[in-house]
């Protein structure tokens, strides 16, 4: 179910108010990018990260058992 605090109104120029608390626990900022994907009727609203804040999120991963590109889909 959805929670009411979540929901939002889209304006007559077609802009909507990210809730506060979900902006402080996405850290979104004023100007930040977000892209935008519909996929069965569903918008998903994805933050775009700054390149700098993604050093070293790949540290450890091992490259075992990786599935090959035919399998993917």
């Amino acid at each position: 179910m959805v929670s009411m605090s979540n929901m939002v109104t889209v304006s007559s120029k077609f802009q909507i108010v990210i809730p506060k608390d979900l902006r402080k626990k996405l850290r979104l900022t004023p100007g930040q990018k977000i892209v935008i994907i519909e996929k069965d009727n569903v918008l998903h609203l994805i933050p775009q990260k700054d390149i700098k804040s993604l050093r070293g999120f790949l540290k450890g991963i091992e490259p075992v058992d990786v599935r090959d590109e035919v399998n993917r889909f």
